[in-house]
């Protein structure tokens, strides 16, 4: 299901691009109308779609009622989660498939716990391994996948390495590899830096990716619980619309990059690894913006790739303040720096960019700047947004579930939106 959706995300992206071929004016239209149909299918039939998808794993692996675990994972949600994500796609908004891939994996494998075919293992176990496989599908790091599973799932528990978490990654990476062959996300970036010279663009790119990555995931949690205002009685009032509106902002500031803010990211990331297209200082702030706008509106989409694409940009930054050199490696680390630093979750960026990029030579500087904008983001956001967002999510269903009226009110802020 992943590579299926990893397949249809492509098809969305160049149905997006040619209609902005015909006329850049026409998202204008087609990202506020896409946006409000995404939100209002969202909140009136799958109320479980909304946002990333990871908080929702994470969430029903941390609770042992099945009655709040099937609010978040079910085989109609994990169908929905792809078909609504790539609705936004189609439209233009910024998000990737990575995070709904991990809610689609623990969907389909927590469907196993309520087939008779014996116990293949516990629901939490089998949760844990269908976030793993999903995301090690999504990406094509089996590695990744199950460093996912230790240090994002399993972040208040201790993981157990048990056959069904491996089983069903190197299974996903076995399909993986034979749809879609060896392949590696961003093609193979084999630049290196060498020692002493590593340090400085370590240092900087790990301190600023830490700071930005921080503070924007402190943003992300923030605005999870509601905006200030009469922008946030907006939103709660009139959901569907507030979504139209960020649609609205999406287009805008897609027309005034040239559509470079559109969609994963990874088009603009890859030519600049490559060295086709760089990109230009303002495309980290541009990107940061239609990210937020995305999840302020509700509509389901992950970060994970629309974050990769931000520290690209953050590292072409500061490859204007360092001394002079290849730039690739400096993106890289802009990757891992911001993805570390939002996530937090820091050896599962390194090993997912290093695998990614298939770039061994940057091992130590990779590892050393995912430590750095680590702990940076933690001084700036004590709380993790996975974690945070999925504490919410969980507190809501567990309302819902005992019927606490006051947090049966539709108008009510859903988490991690």
């Amino acid at each position: 299901m992943a590579i299926v959706f990893a397949l249809g995300a492509e098809r969305a992206l160049a149905a997006h691009n040619a209609l902005l071929h015909i006329s850049p004016w026409l998202s204008l239209l087609v990202a506020p109308a896409g946006f409000a149909a995404m939100s209002w299918l969202s909140r009136r039939f799958f109320r479980g779609t909304q946002g990333s998808g990871i908080p929702q794993a994470i969430a029903a692996s941390h609770s042992d009622d099945p009655g709040v675990r099937v609010r978040f994972l079910s085989l109609r949600i994990a169908f929905a989660k792809i078909a609504l994500t790539l609705g936004g796609l189609l439209c233009g908004a910024s998000i990737g498939r990575e995070g709904p891939s991990v809610q689609v994996g623990a969907a389909v494998m927590h469907s196993l716990a309520d087939r008779r075919l014996g116990r293949i293992a516990s629901s939490h176990n089998l949760i844990v391994a269908g976030a793993a496989a999903g995301l090690a599908a999504a990406f094509n790091t089996p590695l990744a996948g199950i460093m996912f599973a230790i240090e994002e799932m399993c972040r208040d528990h201790a993981f157990r390495a048990n056959s069904t978490t491996l089983t069903a990654v190197i299974f996903a990476g076995l399909m993986s590899l034979s749809m879609l062959g060896n392949y590696t996300y961003f093609g193979r970036t084999l630049t290196a830096l060498g020692w002493p010279g590593a340090l400085w663009p370590t240092l900087a790119c790990g301190v600023v990716g830490g700071f930005l990555g921080g503070a924007f995931c402190r943003l992300l949690i923030a605005s999870s619980r509601g905006l200030p205002g009469r922008l946030g009685h907006f939103a709660l009032d009139r959901p569907v619309a507030f979504a139209a509106l960020c649609g609205l902002g999406t287009a805008l500031v897609g027309l005034a990059t040239g559509g470079l803010t559109s969609g994963t990211g990874y088009a603009e990331s890859k030519a600049a690894l490559e060295g086709i297209a760089p990109l230009p200082g303002y495309f980290f702030a541009a990107k940061m913006l239609v990210i937020w706008l995305a999840f302020a509106s509700g509509i389901p989409g992950g970060l994970f790739a629309p974050a990769l694409a931000v520290g690209a940009g953050v590292g072409a930054v500061l490859s204007h303040f360092l001394p002079a050199g290849p730039v690739a490696p400096l993106l890289v680390l802009g990757m891992v720096a911001f993805l570390s630093a939002m996530t937090q979750a820091p050896i599962t960026s390194f090993v997912i960019v290093m695998e990614m990029t298939a770039n061994h030579e940057l091992l130590m500087p990779l590892m050393a700047t995912s430590l750095i904008a680590h702990g940076i983001s933690r001084s700036v956001s004590p709380l993790p947004l996975y974690d945070a967002l999925a504490a919410a999510m969980l507190r809501r269903a567990t309302a819902e579930a005992f019927s606490v009226p006051a947090l049966r009110d539709d108008r009510q802020p859903l988490p991690g939106q």
